[in-house]
């Protein structure tokens, strides 16, 4: 079986149809996934500043093609987007730890992005609100509350630092940056026919 890591941050909409898809991609090849939360602007700030220089121009030729191409992504791929909201860009410091609390129980944690996902860019509430994410968390039959309270704690954001700085280490730019087997890297939604026939080699 064939190990795939999925790095990413829930304020991306590219990363909430990857999340989605990549699970289809998952079911076909029999790959063991393992999310693993980062915080993108940390990435950003390291390896990526020009990200924080395109947004300055929201209405440039290649900045409205690219919201014409995540639409056609999000229709080919059955997936509802509300999107961009009132909050966007998004904060997503406490979104990330809160994931990161859960990275240990990975059933969880793909049960609370999903959560998160759909409250961000299907009911375009605030990311950055703790009281919306515990609210997504227990609607999604998590505790959330729970998830709040240890996401604060030093352990947790060390380890959220910790991930982040990895995936810097490991040649990663931006979110979701996805390794095939430890070092073979895909970046976006886009790659993941990419990602597909990589797991799908034979070993």
């Amino acid at each position: 079986m064939k190990r795939l890591e999925f790095f990413f941050d829930l304020s991306s909409p590219w990363t909430y149809l990857g999340f989605t898809n990549v699970q289809k991609v998952v079911a076909r090849t029999g790959a063991a996934i393992h999310y693993r939360p980062i915080l993108v602007g940390g990435v950003f700030n390291a390896v990526n500043p020009a990200v924080y220089a395109s947004r300055e121009n929201p209405d440039s030729p290649r900045m409205r093609h690219s919201g014409k191409v995540l639409r056609d992504w999000a229709a080919w791929t059955g997936l509802s987007l509300n999107f961009p909201s009132q909050y966007h860009p998004a904060k997503s410091i406490h979104a990330m730890r809160m994931a990161c609390a859960l990275e240990d129980d990975q059933a969880a944690l793909a049960t609370f992005a999903k959560a998160a996902f759909e409250a961000y860019f299907l009911r375009a509430e605030n990311l950055d609100d703790p009281q919306v994410l515990i609210a997504a968390a227990n609607a999604a039959g998590l505790d959330g509350a729970a998830i709040q309270a240890r996401s604060v704690t030093d352990v947790i954001k060390a380890k959220l630092r910790a991930n982040t700085d990895e995936l810097i280490a490991r040649g990663g730019y931006g979110s979701p940056t996805m390794f095939v087997e430890g070092s073979d890297m895909y970046f976006g939604n886009d790659q993941l026919p990419l990602v597909e026939r990589a797991l799908s080699r034979p070993a």
